[in-house]
């Protein structure tokens, strides 16, 4: 039977009751985030493939994650402006649309276009967590929220494998033709049950958009690019000056407005703040593991780490975890519900840093991977289900959009920090084998402790972060 508080509305013909809208948005999320380890099986082969440089064919994957960093607070916002379900839509369209240039694509430079797009329709998981924030059953809205927040990880774990045996079964652009398919079936799904949510109305700041993307693109790129560039190098200090001075101006300009893009005011008070510098570390901690695990898994055993893996059979190493964030998160909305979501976010950050424990200590077998990432990985779903929430209490019920999307701009920011810190240390402390550089077990152990370290550093931002509650109605 049709939940009574959920409006029936011309743009959603078929009645939805509230379940249907979580495994909706869950399925969304999940789907775009698949789409972002989409090429990770086939980057070491695109220079052969596109014919091109190693350096411009590594633009395929930093593209992606460029797009989704400088986009998804603006996407959060025009939500907020233009109804949340019309912005959905539109991010859905343009997965599609990013999926088939790709497919289609013939070169270098439109299959960055496609992914460009394809990293755009991240915007999708903080759009879908903004919906279910205004689910009037708050129980079932955190739960909703779990299962979302937790399908980053699961969809990105998971594509892993997946993407490495379409490839092997097909062509690679197999790969794209698979997102065209969950993009159509995402389309249909989000417009037969999620209902339409009315914007505000107001203006879109379309300068301050454009300031913003800019600046952190910038200084993403100079990130993402520093170990390829050099990190003293005129090209990395100039994009990075660059865009450190654009964002300066943008944030002069942005505290003029009455209307801006981003509410600099909003986000300075201290609940937000430090809860964003929690989602900043618990996203480090969480990529460590991401990169580190998968390379040591894959490193020839006959090095001082390595356990000699094929890239599918440590891809499949990964599955155990990501399946656990998937049951780890009605758990983590369930602590939420009865403790409050800081309890929440603060034990699961310390049942990440506990993970790192395990492997600190074990660090051998494949299955000494496998167990310490699936503690560290039921640990961060519990946190990452719990910020969002304590996110959308600290604002207005209307600015849920742009508060979540700058929350997940902070975990973007802590990913790719997390992914070049260990990139550096890595290749900081090597030694030569079968004629290549891979790394010492040092490297990694030091690696593992940046994450225990980084997870330890959420709970005592987030802990400090006591708010008002100001939004939505939340145990905080």
């Amino acid at each position: 039977m049709r939940d009574p508080r959920i409006p029936s509305t011309p743009d959603t013909p078929l009645p939805a009751t509230p379940w249907v809208i979580v495994l909706a948005l869950s399925l969304a999320a999940t789907s775009v985030s698949f789409m972002q380890t989409l090429v990770v099986p086939i980057q070491n082969h695109l220079p052969q493939l596109l014919d091109s440089t190693r350096s411009a064919t590594a633009w395929v994957l930093t593209v992606s994650l460029v797009a989704a960093a400088v986009t998804t607070p603006i996407s959060g916002r025009l939500a907020d402006l233009w109804g949340k379900r019309r912005v959905l839509l539109a991010l859905v369209v343009l997965l599609i649309l990013g999926s088939l240039i790709a497919a289609l694509a013939s070169g270098l430079w439109w299959l960055l276009l496609g992914r460009a797009l394809q990293g755009v329709s991240m915007g999708v998981i903080a759009v879908g967590i903004s919906i279910l924030g205004d689910l009037p059953d708050r129980r079932l809205s955190v739960t909703g929220i779990a299962f979302v927040s937790a399908s980053l990880g699961f969809g990105g774990a998971l594509g892993l494998p997946l993407a490495a045996w379409i490839v092997q079964v097909g062509d690679w652009k197999a790969l794209f033709w698979s997102t065209v398919g969950l993009g159509v079936a995402n389309l249909l799904v989000v417009w037969f049950t999620v209902p339409r949510s009315p914007g505000t109305g107001r203006r879109v700041d379309l300068l301050g958009a454009a300031g913003l993307g800019v600046g952190l693109s910038g200084i993403l790129i100079a990130v993402s690019q520093g170990p390829l560039w050099g990190w003293t190098s005129p090209l990395t200090l100039g994009v990075v000056g660059g865009g450190v001075l654009v964002l300066a101006g943008w944030v002069l300009f942005e505290l003029r407005l009455d209307e801006p893009i981003v509410d600099l005011r909003q986000f300075s008070r201290r609940p937000v703040l430090f809860t964003n510098l929690g989602a900043v570390a618990l996203g480090f901690s969480f990529f460590v593991m991401e990169v580190a695990y998968l390379q040591i898994l894959e490193l020839p055993a006959h090095t001082e780490a390595g356990l000699g893996l094929t890239m599918f059979e440590a891809s499949m190493a990964l599955v155990p975890p990501s399946l656990a964030m998937m049951a780890a998160a009605p758990v983590g909305a369930r602590i939420t519900n009865r403790y409050g979501a800081r309890v929440s976010t603060c034990a699961g950050a310390l049942v990440g840093a506990a993970g790192y424990g395990l492997v600190l200590l074990w660090h051998d077998e494949v299955w000494h991977f496998i167990l310490a990432g699936t503690v560290s990985c039921v640990g961060v779903t519990v946190a990452y289900a719990a910020i969002p929430t304590l996110i959308m209490a600290e604002v207005p019920r209307e600015a849920t959009g742009s508060a979540v999307g700058v929350n997940a701009l902070m975990r973007s920011v802590g990913t790719s920090s997390g992914a070049t810190v260990t990139g550096m240390v890595l290749a900081s402390r090597v030694v030569i084998a079968d004629g290549a550089e891979v790394p010492v077990l040092s490297a990694f152990l030091t690696t593992f402790t940046a994450g225990a370290v980084a997870a330890l550093a959420c709970v005592v931002l987030v802990w400090l972060a006591r708010g008002s509650g100001r939004g939505m109605p939340a145990a905080v």
